[in-house]
């Protein structure tokens, strides 16, 4: 628990490090170094904490909602700290990171637990790969989040502040649009080695997951054809985004939580 919290306090020193270089630019030059150190030893904490403690256990693997959350926070915690250091996208520390740490929280407090032992190589590698392209398209959610307030922002005339320390409007396009491309690809693999595993999909609990899937990757490639075909950007490519990750969230969550969390069943 005191690493967990220690944990915490660094990705929240972090986000504040980002927030308060948004309010003044004095500090410019070491923000970002110090950004990146104190997230970097949250990253590192926090994947000590969860391979040593939290996801494998002698009773097998933990896949319960609130460990899979915190596995999420972190692949995209660690994803944007590795972009961070060649891409201008520190700024999603300010969500990403504060999320991070609520992951964390739920975490430490509950006492929910759903082990699966005797796991195939093959399924395990299917379970990381959809937990990975989860975590990337998380990103490009974010980064969607944060370009309708930076468009709505400008179009109002109010630039100042935060949006000031954002990147332009297309250069976050084009960082989420890369996010999206790499997300869709890692959906697309994962999707596909997951077919030799599904056997009742109905006993699997599967049925939901593979609709709202199947429907989240129509939504992203029609999403990309759309900006590679029709140059797609601005309310069009967020509505499109956002949409895409609500339908991903909802099949890789939404029956965690109905049977671990609702019905205490696992």
């Amino acid at each position: 628990m005191i690493l967990s919290i220690v944990c915490i306090t660094f990705y929240l020193l972090a986000a504040a490090i980002m927030l308060r270089h948004t309010r003044s630019k004095t500090d410019s030059g070491l923000s970002k170094p110090k950004l990146l150190a104190v997230g970097m030893a949250a990253v590192l904490l926090h994947a000590y904490i969860l391979f040593s403690f939290n996801l494998y256990s002698p009773q097998g693997l933990d896949l319960s909602v609130f460990t899979v959350l915190s596995l999420v926070s972190w692949i995209t915690a660690s994803f944007l700290i590795l972009a961070a250091l060649s891409q201008p996208v520190e700024c999603l520390t300010v969500l990403v990171f504060p999320l991070a740490a609520v992951t964390l929280l739920l975490r430490i407090i509950s006492d929910q637990h759903h082990y699966l032992s005797n796991l195939s190589s093959g399924l395990e590698t299917h379970i990381l790969l959809s937990i990975i392209a989860y975590s990337v398209l998380s990103i490009a959610a974010v980064q969607s989040l944060l370009l309708y307030i930076q468009d709505y922002h400008l179009h109002n005339k109010q630039p100042g502040g935060f949006i000031s320390a954002l990147p332009s409007l297309e250069t976050m396009e084009v960082l989420m649009f890369r996010m999206i491309g790499l997300g869709f690809i890692l959906l697309t693999v994962s999707l596909i080695s997951g077919f030799p595993y599904l056997e009742d999909i109905h006993q699997q609990h599967l049925t939901h997951k593979i609709i709202l899937s199947s429907i989240a990757w129509f939504v992203f490639a029609i999403l990309l054809w759309g900006r590679w075909q029709f140059g797609w950007r601005g309310q069009i490519a967020i509505r499109w985004t956002i949409g895409g990750f609500v339908l991903l969230m909802l099949a890789y969550f939404g029956s965690k939580v109905v049977l671990e969390i609702i019905l205490q069943r696992p």
